[in-house]
C-alpha cells in the first residue's frame, strides 16, 4: 500500500495490492509507457487549431478549434490519471513535466501542453536528462511560454532591421530551474550569452506544416562564452550548450534534489540526493536509473510524511472512489477549487512541493466539505470500505473509530476522504 501512495497515484477502489512492492515499481520503469499510445493531439494540431481560429474566428456560442482540442485532450489526461494502471510511470511523467512548466496562464499554450506532456517529457521519462532537455527547448510551447520567438541577435540581420534585442527569458529559466540552479555561479553575463545562442530558436507558423523552427536571420552571429566554456554560432551551438548543461553535475545534483524532494521527504537527507547525483554522474543523466536507485534508499520505505498537494488529493479520492466515468466527479475542476488549477502554474518554477507550501486551513476544510456533499450524491459509497481499501494497514485506530463512531454515512465519507492519513503520500 505504501508504494501505491508514495510512489503511485493511490489505490484504485479495490484493485489487487502488489505482492512485491519493489518489483511491481520496477516493471513500470522497464515496460514501454502505455500513455503514449493514447490519442492526444500533436503540436502539429495544435499549431493548427491556432491558426484556424484565427483565420475563422469562432462565432458567438461556437466552440473553437483550441477549445475543442484542449476539452479532448484534458479528458484523455484525466482518465489516465483515474484509471492507469502504471501509476508510477504516470506520476514521473507530472513531475517532469512540473519540472519543466509550460502554463495555461498563458492562453496560447493550451492546445500544446498536453501535446507538449506527450512529446518532449513522457517519451524521455526513463531516457537520458539530455534529450528531454534537447526535446522541451525545442518545443514551441516552451519557445512560446518563454516568449524566445520575441528574441533576436542585436547584430542579426531580423535584429538591425527591426530594431529588435534579446529576450532572455528562457535562457535564464533554463538556468536557474531546468538545469544548474542559480547557486552554480554563473552571472548575468552568462545568461546574455545563453540568450544570444538561442536567437533564432522559434515557432514557424507559415509553413504547411508548422513547429520548430531555426531562423539564421534572427540569430546572433558569432562565437558565445557562458561560465568560461565557448560555443560556436547557428543551431549547432544550442544543441551544444544543451547537451553541456544536461550533463552537468550542478544539473544531475539539482535534479536529485528534486526528485528525492517530490518522493521522500520534504528535506531530503543529503547522502539520499547525493546517492542518486552519484548515479546519474555514472551513468551520463540516465533517468531511469536514476529512479531505480531511488527505489533502494531507506527513507523510500519509511513511514508517510508529505503531505498531498490539491492535484494529488484529487487523483487519489477519485482513484478512491472508482465511481464509473460517467459518475466520475470533475476533475479538473476540483483541482482548481481547491487551489491548484491543472497545468496553471502562476510562475515558470511550476508548482512548489512541500507541506509548508500547501498546508492552508481552508483548503484542507474544502476537501472534507466536498466529501460531504460527494457522499449526498452517491448513497452506495461504504466509509469504512473506502478508508481501509485506500489506507490498508496505514489506516490509525484513530481513524477508524472516528468513521465507526459518525453520526451519519455523510460524515463517516467525509471523515475518510480527510483523514490525515489520506491526506499524506
Amino acid at each position: 500500500m505504501q508504494a501505491m501512495i508514495r510512489f503511485g497515484l493511490g489505490r484504485r477502489g479495490t484493485e489487487p495490492l502488489p505482492t512485491d512492492a519493489s518489483a511491481w515499481l520496477r516493471t513500470q520503469l522497464l515496460d514501454p509507457d502505455p500513455a503514449l499510445a493514447e490519442p492526444v493531439s500533436s503540436t502539429l494540431a495544435g499549431l493548427d487549431a491556432h491558426r484556424l481560429d484565427r483565420e475563422m474566428k469562432p462565432m458567438d456560442g461556437q466552440i473553437s478549434h483550441v477549445q475543442a482540442l484542449w476539452k479532448a485532450d484534458s479528458a484523455i489526461a484525466t482518465r489516465l490519471l483515474a484509471e492507469t494502471d502504471r501509476p508510477f510511470r504516470e506520476r514521473l511523467g507530472w513531475f517532469w513535466a512540473n519540472h519543466f512548466t509550460v502554463s495555461l496562464k498563458r492562453g496560447e499554450i493550451r492546445p500544446l501542453a498536453l501535446p507538449y506532456v506527450q512529446e518532449a517529457i513522457r517519451p524521455h521519462v526513463t531516457g537520458k536528462f539530455a534529450d528531454m532537455l534537447r526535446a522541451v527547448m525545442r518545443h514551441p510551447a516552451m519557445l512560446w511560454y518563454l516568449d524566445n520567438q520575441e528574441s533576436a541577435g542585436p547584430d542579426s540581420p531580423a535584429g538591425i532591421r527591426a530594431h529588435r534585442g534579446l529576450n532572455e527569458n528562457l535562457a535564464r529559466e533554463s538556468l536557474e530551474l531546468h538545469t544548474i540552479g542559480a547557486t552554480a555561479g554563473y552571472t548575468q553575463a552568462d545568461v546574455t550569452e545563453y540568450a544570444k545562442v538561442l536567437t533564432g530558436w522559434s515557432v514557424d507558423m507559415g509553413s504547411a506544416s508548422p513547429g520548430f523552427a531555426f531562423l539564421p536571420e534572427r540569430h546572433q552571429p558569432g562565437p558565445k562564452t557562458i561560465m568560461g566554456m565557448s560555443f560556436p554560432e547557428g543551431q549547432a551551438g544550442g544543441e551544444a550548450v544543451l547537451t553541456w548543461l544536461g550533463n552537468h553535475p550542478a544539473t544531475f545534483h539539482r535534479i536529485a534534489e528534486k526528485l528525492a524532494r517530490h518522493f521522500l521527504a520534504d528535506q531530503p537527507a543529503p547522502a539520499d540526493v547525493k546517492r542518486i547525483a552519484d548515479v546519474l554522474h555514472q551513468t551520463h543523466g540516465d533517468l531511469r536509473a536514476a529512479t531505480l536507485a531511488m527505489l533502494e534508499i531507506p527513507a523510500a520505505w519509511q513511514s508517510l510524511t508529505k503531505l498531498r498537494a490539491p492535484g494529488d488529493y484529487v487523483v487519489a479520492a477519485v482513484r478512491a472512489l472508482d465511481l464509473p466515468e460517467a459518475q466520475r466527479p470533475d476533475m479538473l475542476g476540483l483541482m482548481n477549487h481547491f487551489g491548484q488549477p491543472f497545468m496553471s502554474a502562476p510562475l515558470p518554477n511550476g508548482w512548489p512541493d512541500t507541506a509548508a507550501d500547501w498546508a492552508d486551513g481552508e483548503m484542507l476544510l474544502r476537501r472534507a466539505d466536498w466529501a460531504m456533499g460527494l457522499a449526498g450524491k452517491h448513497p452506495a459509497i461504504d466509509p469504512m470500505l473506502l478508508a481501509q481499501a485506500s489506507l490498508g494497514d496505514l489506516l490509525g485506530d484513530g481513524t477508524r473509530h472516528a468513521i465507526q463512531r459518525a453520526a451519519t454515512r455523510q460524515d463517516a465519507v467525509a471523515l475518510a476522504l480527510a483523514a490525515p492519513e489520506f491526506q499524506r503520500r
